[in-house]
């Protein structure tokens, strides 16, 4: 779970300049500053990818099942089948309130 930062090394979406060697007497003070600069980068996300898919009925699940009958030794067995095929995504989905980036550079609270 989680892990869905950028990989790339030094390099901060938030931050006015695309260096991401910044000294480190910057204070928190000017990376907030920062935050104003060309960039209009908020630090918020209002949006995410739905884990939802609507299939040929219209439900919407993040899985669907079949019900399938097994003849074996003369015995009816019942099992479900995971149906993979035919199914739209939800797409993206506005958040209820607002989350803070993964990628946001500044400590908010320590301890």
């Amino acid at each position: 779970m989680g892990g869905s930062g950028s990989k790339a090394k030094g390099v901060w979406p938030f931050s006015g300049s695309g260096a991401g060697g910044d000294s480190p007497s910057d204070g928190n003070e000017q990376s907030v500053a920062r935050l104003k600069g060309s960039r209009n980068a908020t630090p918020f996300v209002f949006t995410r990818r739905s884990s939802l898919y609507y299939d040929e009925d219209g439900d919407l699940a993040h899985e669907f099942y079949e019900e399938t009958v097994v003849t074996k030794n003369g015995r009816k067995k019942s099992k479900l089948k995971r149906i993979q095929k035919n199914l739209i995504p939800q797409g993206i989905v506005k958040l209820d309130h607002p989350c803070i980036h993964v990628d946001f550079p500044i400590v908010l609270c320590e301890v």
